[in-house]
């Protein structure tokens, strides 16, 4: 449908040119198809101010490859397919990128890789392409210096192949460069949002001794005490931003905040109940491009709900549905004026302890007694290491569509933040975005810090809320 928005002056050239038909009989021509784009929503001025690109690419992972970054099971069976979907918005500056990938995490080199392929087949530059994991676990870790190292240890391709994900990158920036060539107005975008109904929870609880643990995880719900305990702190709602063409919407982009994980780590390949939930409201909307991005949900998961059953599966990819579904028809359309690109660099600090130092990191990689699981971890604490070192810092990147705003966060970060960027601007609709620059892992607030939240997965420190949040400050709040 929006092609015709390039076809029809040229068909009409075309028509009045062979047959040679009076002013008057073409003039009538561009009434009737005028007429007929307005009643389809259609705008075919060449002159908007905003123009959209959707492109998606295949980015599955071969038979064998490992998944999650450790888990011991590597990929047996491919149970639905990993993509990476997004689009380029075109306006009076430099193009900006969202695309959001069906892995689990992309990080340092790796990261850095994606976003320059894909701004060079956009014309643009790194800084401007936002790109995000949805965090299944049943999906690859990628982390370039990681595998170097562990490459130099004998542990080829452990982490991730590097052949394959470099097919990758010429596959999405194919994709993108495909894009740039048909592109469609964005007039209007539209505002919606819908609650969840029964999939996130957090993970925090209060053990009936009043202690506080964060260890309700993905699959809790088998676990009276877990899946009888209150929802906590969560972000209820699915967020929706449509990119409208007149009346025609070309592309919506939805956001939750919730670990999308049902069952992982059995070798099953999947999207989770995010992807099918997407892939399925996609089926139903053939005519908008649909993109699904995690919120930030570092500490949220679908525990309380999930008992990691096959029927799980299917019911949270249900529920996730009806949401996108309501927050669609719940949308609002207001004119897109302006498309403003605003970024914040900052550093967090990095883990405490001992272990994380980079004298026991290299102890623990080059030690062939040591758990394959823990070399791993520990190239990619050392690779974390190296970016501190070389001094290359985080970004904060976000797209201000003047009535919404898009904010990308790094890693797991905890859905606090996702409420206080919300708190930052209440006069507008805000939509964060988790797990983009992935090396951080989690990212907890101050309470979560003060609540003695660990991991193995953590690689800030205390003090990270306090700069993050002067990060959000910058891109969020408008100029004086």
């Amino acid at each position: 449908m929006p092609r015709l928005t390039a076809t029809v002056p040229l068909f009409r050239e075309k028509m009045m040119t062979d047959n040679k038909l009076s002013h008057s009989f073409g003039d009538l021509i561009t009434v009737c198809l005028s007429l007929f784009l307005f009643a389809f929503g259609i705008d075919h001025a060449n002159g908007a101010d905003y123009q959209i690109a959707t492109f998606a690419a295949d980015v599955t992972i071969p038979i064998g490859h490992r998944c999650m970054g450790i888990l011991p099971t590597k990929a047996k069976e491919i149970l639905d397919p990993l993509e990476a979907r997004g689009f380029v918005l075109i306006g009076p500056d430099q193009p900006v990128v969202l695309v959001a990938v069906d892995w689990c995490e992309i990080r340092n080199g790796a990261y850095d890789q994606w976003r320059d392929s894909i701004a060079k087949a956009a014309g643009t530059t790194r800084e401007r392409v936002m790109v995000c994991s949805l965090h299944q676990h049943d999906a690859p870790v990628c982390d370039q210096e990681a595998q170097l190292l562990l490459d130099d240890v004998g542990m080829h391709n452990e982490l991730y192949d590097r052949e394959f994900h470099s097919e990758c990158l010429k596959r999405i920036a194919a994709a993108v460069s495909d894009a740039m060539t048909e592109t469609t107005p964005v007039t209007h975008i539209g505002l919606g949002q819908a609650m969840v109904e029964k999939i996130a929870s957090s993970r925090r609880v209060v053990l009936e001794n009043g202690t506080i643990t964060y260890n309700r995880y993905s699959a809790s719900g088998g676990n009276e005490f877990h899946a009888n305990a209150p929802d906590g702190p969560v972000d209820p709602a699915l967020r929706t931003i449509t990119f409208f063409n007149g009346n025609h919407p070309v592309a919506m982009l939805h956001s939750y905040a919730v670990h999308p994980m049902s069952f992982y780590g059995r070798g099953g390949v999947s999207s989770d109940f995010v992807g099918l939930a997407r892939r399925r409201m996609q089926r139903e909307h053939p005519h908008a491009f649909q993109v699904y991005v995690s919120g930030c949900s570092g500490d949220v998961t679908a525990g309380k709900y999930n008992d990691a059953t096959p029927a799980s599966r299917q019911q949270l990819t249900q529920r996730l549905f009806m949401a996108m579904e309501a927050s669609w028809k719940n949308t609002k359309r207001v004119s897109l004026e302006r498309a403003t690109f605003r970024n914040s660099t900052y550093d967090l600090p990095f883990h405490e302890a001992d272990e994380f130092r980079a004298e026991n990191l290299n102890k623990v990689l080059k030690d062939s007694t040591a758990k394959e699981g823990d070399r791993i971890l520990a190239a990619m604490s050392l690779s974390s290491l190296q970016r501190k070192s070389r001094k290359q810092p985080l970004e904060l990147p976000c797209l201000d569509l003047g009535a919404a705003q898009i904010v990308l966060f790094p890693g797991e970060t905890f859905v606090g933040y996702q409420l206080m960027a919300q708190q930052m601007r209440p006069d507008s609709f805000v939509m964060s975005i988790g797990y983009g620059e992935c090396w951080p892992g989690y990212v907890p607030t101050k309470q979560a810090f003060d609540e003695k939240f660990n991991h193995d997965w953590r690689w800030v420190g205390r003090g990270s809320e306090k700069i993050l949040k002067q990060a959000m400050q910058d891109v969020l709040l408008p100029a004086e």
